[in-house]
């Protein structure tokens, strides 16, 4: 009798837990999630959507976004709920605005180290000549970068024409005095000719100078070193001068790191701590999405594929994020794949 009343006690307090955890994950509700058009934001959207399904019983979808729509529906209509991948600068004014205003809550760092911009230069390179991880190191050996076209210049890959990187590696090809020291700044044309000028350089183990960015598949792929311009970040010169067009006196700085954060709406916020708690925890480095931009350039793989490669692969990264039962729920879902 005894036995059978506790097995009943027993049975009722599992039952309760389960109804218990069930309610918690209902708590979660609808949630729309911005799919931007970039790879990295991909991906994370997606981890996000089976996460946030799979562990907190969410009903998650993508929405299509792009940084300034996104951003301004979030704050001006509520929607969509979560933005996984917000490169704040791009905005600054108004995301600042809708925060204050308490619109939108800012609940993590999706890239921990921040987006990465520099003048770059092959590790190979720096091998052989270690003072090239600076800019006097570089303007002692310019006759090292060949032009692809005149032989009495020397060859600074910049930004694509149309880009806003474009301004900020014109006026700090200007604070450097790079052209006086006998480098001509090169236009690729585009993104793809500038990641394509890294890779021939990579293949054939020749110089290459120039303007890149991270997190990238080509920085997963190759072997970068920024230069270091002896003088820092200079925030406020960068914001006031650097990134502008009409800066006529341009001084060197540092690219300082562009916050990329998970942006979610004020009601969002209040309707699934659990949830809210993961996406503050899930985070990346710069080396780690370079290595899954270059594995998704590499398997012709789109956002879903990505997810699932990371997830079945990667699990000591992102059980780190959850607690043990929500990773269990995710690992299960993953089987059913």
């Amino acid at each position: 009798m005894k036995f059978t009343r506790l097995a009943c006690l027993t049975l009722t307090l599992s039952a309760s837990a389960h109804l218990f955890a069930a309610s918690e994950k209902s708590q979660c509700g609808s949630v729309t999630l911005a799919d931007m058009n970039w790879s990295s934001a991909t991906l994370v959207a997606h981890i996000d959507q089976f996460v946030l399904n799979h562990a907190f019983g969410c009903k998650a979808e993508l929405v299509p976004g792009d940084t300034m729509p996104t951003g301004a529906s979030m704050i001006e209509k509520g929607e969509p709920d979560i933005a996984p991948e917000f490169w704040s600068n791009s905005m600054k004014e108004a995301i600042d605005q809708g925060i204050s205003e308490k619109r939108l809550v800012v609940v993590g760092k999706t890239l921990s180290e921040g987006g990465e911009e520099g003048f770059w230069v092959p590790d190979y390179l720096v091998q052989e000549y270690p003072e090239l991880k600076t800019i006097d190191g570089v303007l002692k050996h310019t006759n090292l970068f060949s032009h692809p076209e005149y032989q009495d210049k020397s060859a600074f890959y910049g930004c694509p024409a149309g880009w806003n990187c474009q301004i900020s590696a014109g006026n700090l090809f200007r604070a450097l005095e790079l052209d006086q020291a006998g480098f001509d700044l090169i236009d690729p044309g585009s993104g793809a000719a500038l990641s394509g000028s890294i890779a021939r350089a990579y293949e054939r183990q020749k110089p290459w100078f120039g303007y890149y960015w991270a997190p990238t598949a080509v920085l997963g792929k190759y072997k970068m070193v920024k230069v270091d311009f002896g003088v820092g970040a200079d925030t406020e010169e960068f914001l006031n001068c650097t990134t502008q067009a009409d800066c006529l006196t341009p001084k060197a700085t540092m690219y300082p790191p562009s916050p990329v954060n998970t942006l979610v709406t004020a009601d969002f916020a209040g309707q699934s701590p659990e949830a809210l708690e993961y996406l503050g925890k899930r985070s990346f480095t710069n080396q780690q999405m370079n290595e899954l931009l270059a594995w998704m350039e590499d398997n012709q793989a789109d956002g879903e594929m990505a997810m699932e490669y990371f997830l079945k692969e990667h699990q000591a990264v992102w059980q780190f994020w959850l607690t043990r039962a929500q990773a269990d729920q995710v690992l299960q879902a993953l089987k059913r794949l």
